[in-house]
């Protein structure tokens, strides 16, 4: 191999490892918003735990953090707890910091 070739695979390797750290991070601050909301829903250990994962899987339908976001303001709403856009959203910038500590300590 040649010396651009090895940098060149070098940079493909940091790419896949960059999204995939993404991708982690992500699942991981979805799960921990999904938990966040089921305590302010007050719902059972068994409750939070599927609630947590339907957030999870919640996040694939489109690209971006707004399906997200629907679906809590969405499910806080209809359990009848006030909530805004705008304090889901700055509990989804706290978890996504939680998340990447939570990574980063685990490596």
């Amino acid at each position: 191999m040649t010396t651009f070739d090895n940098r060149e695979k070098a940079f493909e390797d940091k790419f896949a490892y960059d999204a995939e750290t993404a991708f982690r991070i992500a699942a991981r601050r979805n799960r921990l918003l999904g938990l966040w909301a089921a305590e302010q829903m007050k719902l059972t250990p068994e409750e939070a735990d599927a609630y947590a994962k339907a957030v999870v899987q919640a996040d694939f339908e489109e690209a971006g953090d707004d399906d997200v976001i629907r679906k809590l303001v969405g499910d806080l709403t209809a359990a009848g707890i006030d909530v805004t856009d705008h304090a889901v959203r700055r509990a989804l910038e706290e978890k996504t910091v939680e998340a990447r500590r939570q990574l980063l300590e685990s490596k």
